[in-house]
């Protein structure tokens, strides 16, 4: 599990069999290094560069890259008047990044002055992922944001039975399926694209991103005279987390039951 998401033990709905008691407020923040170089690039500027980087695990937020400020370019940077305040951290200070032709506003934040219960974070501050053009973990692009080092995901080959039902009919059956499990979320199934019936699919302009498995490609689902629409995605150049449900699709969503050894599942 995630330390700060679902149930995970710093959420605000950690799990209940356990056999001890985290004491503290019902937010919480815990810092800890990322163990890799990271890089943030805008307009071909080297805005962020860093050995130093700390992840920031706070309830119920995806955890935050927060680095040493001198590891940022100083010169790139123009204070604004922006401000916002966090209860658990303090007063927020923001900077916009000017890099050649292009401006990211309030793209860099960070807490002059830290409540007390995260002094830590003095001196550091963060950078909006989507401000920059690219990231750079270690030599490697990063897609969709750093990934959580207690987040994993797991392929196996499976013999269940899955069949798949929109709109009355079956539009997908398999005695193969990839099992996909992923922290926090429920098991996935993903269906060769030989058992599914691929005349019910229409290609979707929809693409996602996740940094675990890659660049989800979507897929609109015609069946029982209805139509599904993003009901379905497949990952034809999948992470190496990943690279065993290649192409293979995963079908759900509102009107569709997905039965697992005669069973139904959520």
């Amino acid at each position: 599990m995630t330390l700060t998401l679902a149930h995970g033990p710093l959420s605000t709905d950690p799990p209940k069999d356990v056999n001890y008691r985290v004491e503290g407020p019902e937010h919480r923040l815990l810092l800890e290094p990322f163990p890799r170089r990271v890089r943030a690039l805008l307009a071909g500027d080297t805005v962020l560069d860093t050995r130093d980087g700390k992840l920031l695990h706070e309830s119920d937020i995806l955890p935050q890259l927060y680095v040493p400020e001198g590891d940022v370019r100083h010169d790139l940077l123009e204070r604004t008047d922006h401000s916002t305040h966090c209860p658990f951290k303090g007063d927020t200070a923001y900077w916009s990044v000017r890099a050649g032709d292009r401006v990211a506003e309030n793209a860099i934040w960070g807490y002059p002055e830290p409540h007390a219960d995260a002094e830590w974070l003095r001196g550091h501050v963060a950078v909006h992922w989507d401000a920059m053009d690219s990231w750079l973990d270690e030599d490697e692009e990063a897609i969709g944001h750093l990934r959580d080092p207690y987040h994993r995901v797991d392929v196996r080959d499976s013999s269940r039975h899955v069949r798949v039902l929109a709109g009355g009919e079956v539009v997908a059956e398999t005695h193969a399926p990839k099992l996909l499990s992923e922290t926090g979320l429920a098991n996935r199934y993903y269906v060769p694209p030989a058992d599914v019936r691929r005349d019910m699919l229409e290609p979707s302009d929809r693409r996602t991103t996740c940094p675990y498995k890659g660049v989800a490609s979507y897929w609109t689902l015609a069946a029982g005279g209805e139509r599904f629409e993003d009901a379905g995605w497949s990952y034809p150049e999948p992470l190496e987390e990943a690279l065993k449900a290649r192409d293979h699709l995963c079908l759900t969503g509102e009107g569709i039951t997905i039965e697992v050894d005669g069973a139904p599942v959520e």
